[in-house]
């Protein structure tokens, strides 16, 4: 849906054209267009509800928040510093709190390691949290959690295009440069994250309005090493200190209070990875999320926005620098019907 508008808008040749998707910014601030994008938006989140349905049989609303964290399990990428913060908004919603809250649908999908224990531990860690969370009278309909097993290009192709938020949380200074967050960026998604790998590029591109930054940055983690002590901050952090208890009482894991030590044994200890060092950080970006899509033409402007200032990363664009700074090489034109007929 979200091709078909571009095509309309901009042209049929606006994949090899060069710098094309700027020219969105046009539409920035026409009502009539923005309500045209959020509705190929919907299209695709409707299409998404409708594979969760299928693969893990709940029905999710498609026009909450589709806020999704879909890469590699890994430790250093943090999904248990989003289901952390999930335990606190279920605590939340559970206290009456739900000031600022809007209804959300946490989509995760990724694969571990055959031999990472942590990882799959990780794994275990989100689905007890969603399995919780989604039987939970009490959240009504604030907040559904999917975990989708089997993450592949396939389903990558329908999970983009229906995000509405990407989750780029990782450690600062740990990731190289994925292309996921870029994907997302150009399907209109707004980021949460920090300044780490590409995620540093994007908002530079996109603008800091347009992107929901928090946690340290990779000099500040450096200073932090050798003297960090994760305990101390459980103290002050009496909301994560309580979703810590109710893990360690078996609550997400159907009472067996010994399956998640080692993962919160790990985070009280050492925290190799700053999950409670942002943890603070994150809440207060994840509220700011909270707020500004509740003003549904802002968010709309800025999902256009995204997409219109992610030409950046088009490969013809990195090729072209790598030709003229690197190779030294100019482009020659090819007559492909000259081509042909020799």
């Amino acid at each position: 849906p979200l091709n078909g508008l571009l095509l309309e808008s901009l042209g049929e040749d606006w994949p090899v054209r060069q710098g094309s998707l700027r020219e969105l910014e046009r539409y920035a601030d026409d009502a009539a267009f923005l309500e045209r994008w959020a509705g190929c938006k919907l299209l695709c989140k409707r299409r998404l509800a409708g594979i969760i349905h299928q693969h893990v049989q709940l029905s999710v609303d498609p026009g909450s928040l589709f806020d999704v964290q879909v890469k590699r399990i890994h430790e250093y990428k943090r999904q248990h510093l989003n289901a952390l913060q999930l335990i606190c908004q279920y605590l939340r919603i559970k206290n009456g709190d739900t000031d600022g809250m809007v209804p959300r649908t946490v989509i995760f999908g990724g694969k571990a390691a055959p031999g990472y224990a942590m990882a799959k531990l990780i794994i275990r860690f989100i689905n007890g949290i969603a399995e919780v969370v989604n039987r939970d009278p009490d959240v009504r309909g604030l907040l559904k959690i999917v975990f989708l097993a089997d993450f592949n290009v396939k389903l990558a192709e329908k999970i983009y295009p229906a995000a509405d938020l990407s989750e780029q949380i990782s450690t600062a200074g740990l990731e190289a440069s994925g292309t996921g967050n870029m994907k997302f960026t150009m399907n209109g998604a707004l980021t949460i994250g920090t300044l780490d790998g590409a995620n540093v590029e994007i908002r530079q591109q996109v603008g800091g309005d347009n992107f929901f930054l928090f946690g340290k940055t990779s000099d500040q983690i450096a200073q932090l090493q050798g003297h960090y002590r994760p305990w101390e901050l459980l103290d002050t952090l009496p909301l994560v200190a309580e979703a810590f208890r109710l893990i360690d009482s078996g609550f997400f894991s159907q009472g067996d209070g010994d399956l998640l030590q080692p993962l919160t044994r790990q985070l009280r200890g050492s925290d190799p990875f700053f999950v409670l060092a942002d943890c603070s950080d994150y809440l207060r970006a994840q509220h700011a999320v909270g707020r500004t899509w509740s003003d549904r033409h802002r968010w709309r402007r800025l999902s256009l926005l995204n997409t219109a200032r992610s030409g950046h990363f088009s490969s013809d664009r990195a090729i072209a620098e790598y030709a003229a700074g690197i190779w030294q090489v100019r482009p020659i034109r090819v007559d492909l019907g000259t081509a042909e007929e020799g």
